[in-house]
């Protein structure tokens, strides 16, 4: 009875309102916001530090130090080039624009004539060069004619490719898997296969991009069954076919035919067959490959059986690696997540089986008409595919499997959505702090390599590399174990961006020593800017490919080479005219017999890539001789008969 006779509680005074930013600040769309903001940022970051100039004032913040490297790089750079001029050139000469000055009939044709003016066949020394369709050196002629030609500009189309390819994972995501999408975005841009090849003047990053965009459009409309989505799929699966060709179509029917069969939903493929699709990827791909051959009745050969056929079939282009290879690339194109994403596609692979069981016992289903979520299935079968057919390559480069890397870096980013709630495995964090410092111990240590060139660097580097590498790893650990899982991607992002730092910014100077042509094309310049003609004897495809470029000539050498077969219209021969020489410091003996009766100086010895750089004086023709008659008259006389 006691009870009731306590006095009832008093309500508590009413709290005063929140302000209105407090909730704008806790609602969905500002944390939309929030993550729209850190995905841009952190990517740009990753993809755009270092490789294009930003200046605030008199401070530099980001500068392309690094030139282009390897021969794809300046030959495809040099390609956009020479097709930009001939487009101007067409253009100039018909007083034309892209967009017509009027519609009068006279202004449409001479637009026409301008707008397909060097877009048609890709132009290497003003010869044909067919190994590629045309899609990186379009784009690469935009931004030349945007930004002006440079090796920075060679490698945006790329760098924006990549971009976009995160933005949209992370949208795909969002609309489909919340919880993970920013980690999977963001892993995307950060793991090295991703960072490299966005930096690269090549077309991998052009079929990878617009290929994995349409792929998970595909999945999309299998999901949803709209239309919408399977818009994605023929419009950047026609894209991926102008970057490389028709091995985006065999990926990604095989891919698909492979998801179907699985689930034996063999209607699917009978429902995507879908006629405004189908058009529009026609229209996307097909006029470019009729033009071309058209122009060029060698290029379905060429194109088709030498540079797809044969290059799969073959070892001809000397790219001949062990089985296994692609095995080892995949480990490192996934770093510093290799642990995880690994992790995460055994996990995946887990589901699909139990998928599969599952689809054999229908009373589990439970009325649904799928067993379940499909999407990591489809996923596992996207990664592995590449990797397996590429595997049985008979010529083998890292970029063939860049189009696996995305699918394993959104199960990455799934997995760590779905466990977070109850966190890694104290093994699994441990292995991934390891991982990173083990990244971090190799990258800290690549700048004492290139000056040195020695494998085993002196003691206190090593030691100092290795105190950095071990904090960076259990520092990762540590701090992910006491703030939460959340935490662990801008943990790991924290030491890539000290890296790319370190690499780009501190010693982006080394790398480009050792690797570009471009300081020796300057240097060059500097010293004979008067002399425009270049030779090389004897060097590296690379800085052949490399010099070229920088000083807009094409390649000449002293004397014919076997590697030449790769090299289109090389200019051999010692020429008479005034010229620079570009040789190997071991091969310096050999001007005497190259050069006899001709005088030369060494302008300077390039030590990081051991290369003497001559100049050579023009050849002395001796002047025939001259009979002259006994003229009886004038002086003039006599000149006139020494001018004949």
């Amino acid at each position: 009875m006691s009870s009731y006779l306590q006095p009832e509680p008093t309500a508590p005074e009413s709290a005063a309102p929140e302000p209105r930013w407090r909730q704008w600040l806790a609602s969905e769309a500002a944390c939309s916001a929030r993550e729209l903001i850190v995905l841009c940022v952190t990517a740009a970051l990753l993809l755009f530090y270092g490789l294009v100039p930003l200046r605030i004032g008199h401070a530099t913040i980001s500068a392309p130090k690094i030139g282009l490297v390897g021969a794809d790089e300046p030959r495809y750079a040099q390609i956009a080039s020479e097709m930009l001029e001939e487009h101007s050139e067409i253009c100039h000469t018909l007083h034309a624009r892209v967009i017509p000055h009027s519609l009068r009939v006279a202004d449409l044709k001479a637009s026409m004539k301008c707008a397909e003016a060097g877009m048609i066949t890709p132009i290497l020394y003003g010869h044909p060069w067919l190994e590629k369709p045309a899609l990186y050196y379009w784009r690469t002629m935009s931004f030349y004619k945007e930004f002006g030609k440079s090796d920075w500009t060679a490698r945006l189309s790329s760098a924006t490719g990549a971009f976009a390819l995160v933005f949209l994972i992370f949208l795909h995501m969002r609309r489909f898997r919340p919880g993970g999408h920013l980690d999977a975005a963001l892993i995307t841009a950060s793991s090295v296969a991703i960072i490299a090849f966005a930096r690269g003047a090549s077309t991998d990053m052009q079929l990878a991009a617009p290929f994995c965009i349409g792929m998970l459009g595909w999945y999309a409309w299998y999901e949803t069954g709209k239309k919408f989505w399977l818009f994605d799929l023929y419009f950047f699966g026609g894209i991926a076919t102008l970057a490389k060709g028709p091995v985006a179509i065999f990926l990604s029917l095989s891919i698909i035919v492979l998801f179907v069969g699985l689930r034996r939903e063999w209607q699917v493929l009978r429902r995507m067959i879908w006629l405004p699709g189908i058009a529009l990827f026609l229209l996307i791909s097909l006029p470019w490959f009729i033009a071309v051959q058209l122009r060029n009745p060698t290029f379905y050969k060429f194109f088709l059986f030498e540079q797809n056929l044969q290059r799969f079939a073959t070892d001809r282009y000397q790219h001949h690696q062990t089985p296994f290879y692609y095995l080892i690339v995949l480990l490192l194109a996934l770093m510093p997540w290799t642990v995880l994403a690994l992790r995460a596609l055994w996990d995946s692979i887990d589901i699909a089986r139990a998928e599969w069981r599952v689809r054999h016992k229908p009373a589990r289903y439970l009325g649904h008409s799928r067993a379940g979520d499909a999407f990591p299935e489809f996923l596992v079968l996207w990664a592995i595919f590449p990797v397996i057919f590429f595997s049985f390559s008979g010529s083998k480069l890292p970029g063939y499997i860049l189009p696996a890397i995305p699918p394993i870096t959104i199960l990455t980013g799934d997995y760590l959505a779905r466990i977070r709630r109850n966190g890694l495995p104290k093994w699994l964090l441990i292995a991934h702090g390891a991982t990173c410092g083990i990244l971090t111990f190799v990258l800290l240590l690549c700048p004492q390599y290139m000056v040195y060139q020695q494998i085993v660097p002196p003691p206190g580097t090593l030691f100092s590399a290795f105190a950095i590498a071990t904090a960076c790893g259990a520092g990762i650990v540590l701090l992910t174990q006491r703030l939460g899982l959340k935490w662990i991607r801008p943990l790991t992002l924290a030491p890539i961006f000290i890296l790319l730092f370190f690499l780009m910014h501190q010693n982006g100077w080394l790398l480009d020593q050792n690797y570009s042509a471009r300081p020796m094309a300057r240097q060059i310049a500097a010293a004979a800017p008067e002399v425009k003609l270049l030779e090389t004897y004897h060097i590296r495809r690379d800085t052949d490919y490399g010099l070229c470029f920088y000083r807009n000539q094409p390649l000449r050498h002293y004397l014919q080479e076997e590697s030449a077969t790769e090299k289109q219209s090389v200019i051999t021969g010692i020429p008479n005219e005034e010229h620079i020489l570009v040789i190997r410091t071991q091969d310096e003996g050999a001007l005497t017999r190259l050069l006899p009766r001709r005088t030369y100086k060494q302008m300077f010895v390039n030590g990081w890539q051991e290369l003497a750089v001559y100049r050579v004086a023009a050849a002395v023709v001796a002047a025939p001789a001259v009979h002259v008659e006994n003229h009886k008259g004038s002086p003039a006389a006599k000149r006139r008969a020494l001018r004949r």
